[in-house]
């Protein structure tokens, strides 16, 4: 008999959407007492909320409006949750920054130090690029150049080829 009553405790959800958020030292206490280690004392229950976007209520509804009410609802719970998450986290980044200044600085310059080594890839690829278009561009350059350089004219070619032979040695 204690084993059904224990196996119903651990069936009952640990928290619901309507349950509000509320810190570890609060002064109010809970509707339910709940252990301090179980993740609903601190933290919206995420089960709830995405039961409430997964469930088949609203799929055997024959009016539109019905449905339409029912996702609204469900989708303003998930987002009621989701900000309550972010409170909760950014309450958290609060206490950290009061609690160990030197770690939140240490953050920051882990990310900034992230953020200039990819910066300094790109800067590297366009680089890349660039070399790759002004090399392109010398190219077509240099072929613009060599027909201007070049006589035209039959007789060109062989003068310009037999100016390159060198004169012979007069013998003394």
């Amino acid at each position: 008999q204690e084993s059904a009553g224990s196996s119903k405790h651990m069936m009952q959800p640990l928290c619901s959407p309507e349950t509000p958020l509320q810190s570890p030292g609060s002064s109010e206490e809970p509707a339910v007492q709940r252990p301090s280690m179980q993740r609903s004392a601190v933290l919206p229950c995420p089960q709830a909320c995405f039961a409430s976007l997964v469930s088949q209520d609203y799929v055997n509804g024959t009016d539109q409006e019905e449905i339409r009410t029912g996702v609204d609802q469900c989708i303003q719970k998930f987002l009621d949750v989701a900000r309550q998450t972010e409170c909760f986290f950014l309450q958290k980044r609060l206490q950290l920054s009061v609690q160990k200044p030197e770690q939140v600085i240490k953050e920051d310059v882990s990310e900034l130090r992230n953020e200039l080594q990819r910066k300094e890839a790109l800067i590297q690829k366009h680089l890349s690029k660039l070399r790759h278009w002004q090399q392109v561009l010398e190219d077509i350059s240099v072929q613009h150049k060599k027909p201007a350089e070049m006589p035209q004219g039959p007789l060109a070619y062989l003068e310009q080829a037999s100016a390159n032979i060198p004169a012979p040695m007069k013998q003394t």
